[in-house]
């Protein structure tokens, strides 16, 4: 890879509310294109999978997918994710709640194999039973993301463009995180 694009990117896009009469697929692929507009470079991009709300019966199905994001040699995971949150700004993206619908959601996965802001924290956070997880938000940037291993609609489209990605704690690659998961939850995930 060109040197002068930095350490490649692994976010999570995802939508299940419409924006400008347009749907969430649309505006998945014109976020891709917007992501330009941020000085980032798109190295590849999922297929698009229809996964469904949760809690179930809650809302409309999510349109999600990932992609490899390059940007500019020296740029750090802080400045990267205040123009992923531009974007999601672009497209009507509101932080009212968490977890709840949206137009659309750019979650930053990784940054190769930074582990951010250190070890023990990205552990504790990794490691937060389901229970706490509804309760406890992060008051800075954790990475790799500490839900990145459990969530099908997320590793399912990740196993497209960085199957071979290894989590620097955990050490096990997007293709081994995705295959650890019960078949019912990758079942769910399913391609447009």
């Amino acid at each position: 890879m060109d040197e002068s694009m930095g350490t490649p990117a692994l976010v999570a896009l995802g939508a299940n509310l419409p924006f400008a009469g347009e749907p969430p697929a649309e505006t998945l692929r014109q976020a891709l294109k917007a992501l330009a507009t941020e000085g980032l470079s798109v190295l590849a991009v999922s297929r698009f999978y229809a996964t469904p709300c949760f809690p179930a019966g809650t809302g409309p199905d999510y349109v999600n997918a990932a992609a490899v994001l390059a940007q500019g040699k020296g740029s750090d995971a802080t400045s990267l994710l205040a123009a992923l949150h531009a974007v999601e700004e672009r497209f009507g993206r509101v932080r009212n709640k968490r977890w709840g619908m949206r137009t659309l959601d750019i979650d930053l996965l990784a940054m190769g194999d930074s582990v951010l802001p250190d070890p023990a924290t990205q552990d504790s956070w990794r490691a937060l039973p389901p229970e706490a997880q509804v309760q406890a938000v992060p008051d800075r940037l954790i990475l790799p993301h500490p839900r990145l291993q459990d969530r099908a609609f997320v590793l399912v489209p990740l196993a497209d463009v960085a199957p071979d990605w290894v989590h620097p704690r955990t050490g096990q690659s997007v293709a081994e995180m995705l295959a650890a998961l019960p078949e019912a939850d990758r079942a769910t995930v399913k391609p447009l």
